[in-house]
């Protein structure tokens, strides 16, 4: 992709309505435009990082064993009447008639439409363990939307649900969904902790909602200091393996960690005091286990081996896709703009050309395009006449990993310079060995985003 040809409408001033930093540089960037209250337009650089989060969510939940469908945004109120939501859910939920005169209403979420489906297909025990997930725009009409996609009413929400016989069999399943959201969350540069929450307006037990730290998140929240060094990294994960679950899950569930609804001070004051922390977080996911509580009343029951017949165990859980934009930001940025993880950047490497129009860089600048991109990699190369200045300002402020500058000065001596956006680190490289180093950065990134 070349700049001379992308949309990019960067802004230079910060904006008077953002009140946080993931707000205003995904304004500045030029990634999201303000439709109306807490409903954005997602423009082409906000899109592809969405879509980029998108993939990691659906990569790990089919990695889990889970089965994406998709659920249309408008439900019926019928189905939220039989399960006893449609009055309790609150003024949240946005309620609207067709021309027919039939209550509908704009998904919050997906509980009854997924009991609906299984319960017409499904009858046996034999069908089990199960567990469906889509990825799906939601809306919820918040009293006061704010802080830009961090609190929206429209949202980009994963929303999973497993069917299983029993209790046993239904918290194999919410071992098997937290550590897939570890594995996604590691992968996308973000330290997320599992909570034990609060269920909310979902209903359920067993829950836990996973935290980035953050100063402007909305939770406050105590925790063991040692649990931040816990991570996955590279090692092998068996969701047939239940023991292995298992372990993982008390590896991150074991250290406290709780939101403010459930802290316990008797609990907290056990911990070393050095390991005490207390924090806000900022949520990019929940899971639940609530049982029968919506399998009960919508009759969705099978068949056991005995021949009787039981109503399915199931939960529920989420993650916010269009939220982690927000949350990676917040963790992630300087006073010069966006750091995008290696894991969810929109371009893998900004091609910065200092003299535009002299012969050799913009010759050199094509084969350093050419190169990445044959090695699996999309580039962003900046052939605009902007000055130099102006174009580190941009590929800053965006937050593009890595980027390779472009000189006729540099390619007298034959090399190019390859600047970390991280750590500000600059290296002289001939081109081939700067595309060589990039290649490699990447390739545990994109041999993570091949499915099994």
């Amino acid at each position: 992709m070349r700049l001379s040809r992308y949309f990019l409408p960067v802004l230079k001033e910060n904006p008077a309505e953002a009140q946080i930093v993931s707000h205003r540089l995904m304004l500045r960037a030029g990634m999201i435009k303000q439709a109306q209250a807490g409903i954005y337009s997602w423009l082409p650089l906000g899109y592809k990082v969405l879509r980029n989060v998108e993939a990691i969510v659906h990569q790990e939940q089919q990695r889990a064993g889970h089965i994406p469908l998709l659920m249309p945004t408008l439900q019926s109120a019928d189905l939220w009447r039989e399960s006893g939501r449609y009055d309790a859910y609150g003024e949240e939920m946005l309620r609207i008639t067709d021309r027919q005169g039939r209550d509908m209403l704009y998904g919050p979420t997906n509980e009854e439409l997924i009991t609906d489906i299984f319960r017409s297909h499904v009858s046996s025990y034999k069908d089990l363990p199960l567990t469906l997930y889509h990825i799906q725009w939601k809306f919820r009409d918040e009293i006061r939307p704010r802080f830009g996609v961090m609190r929206g009413r429209e949202f980009l929400m994963k929303d999973g649900y497993n069917f299983d016989v029993d209790y046993e069999a239904a918290m194999r399943a919410y071992d098997r969904h937290m550590v897939s959201y570890l594995r996604t969350y590691e992968r996308m540069g973000l330290k997320a902790i599992p909570m034990r929450a609060d269920s909310g307006p979902i209903g359920g037990e067993d829950t836990h909602e996973f935290l980035v730290l953050a100063d402007t998140g909305e939770s406050e929240v105590f925790y063991d200091a040692a649990i931040t060094d816990l991570t996955l990294g590279d090692r092998a994960v068996d969701y047939d393996d239940a023991a292995q679950l298992r372990s993982i899950c008390e590896e991150w569930t074991t250290p406290y960690a709780r939101t403010d609804e459930t802290h316990d001070e008797s609990l907290f004051d056990a911990i070393p005091e050095d390991r005490r922390k207390s924090s806000r977080g900022i949520e990019v996911g929940q899971i639940f286990y609530f049982g029968t509580k919506y399998s009960d009343p919508l009759n969705a029951a099978v068949q056991t081996a005995d021949g009787g017949k039981v109503p399915v165990h199931m939960g529920s859980h989420g993650i916010g896709v269009s939220r982690l934009l927000g949350a990676i930001i917040e963790a992630s940025h300087d006073d010069k703009g966006i750091i995008w993880p290696e894991g969810v950047t929109p371009f893998h490497c900004g091609i910065v050309n200092l003299r535009q129009g002299d012969e050799a860089a913009d010759a050199e600048c094509n084969r350093i395009y050419a190169a990445l991109v044959a090695a699996g990699l999309e580039p962003l190369y900046d052939d605009t006449n902007e000055r130099a200045g102006g174009k580190f300002a941009t590929m800053d402020l965006i937050g593009l990993p890595w980027r390779i500058t472009v000189g006729p000065r540099g390619l007298k001596n034959g090399v190019v310079e390859l600047t970390s956006r991280r750590t500000g680190e600059s290296e002289e490289l001939s081109p081939e060995a700067a595309v060589q180093k990039v290649a490699e950065i990447y390739a545990p990134h994109l041999a993570a985003a091949a499915i099994l």
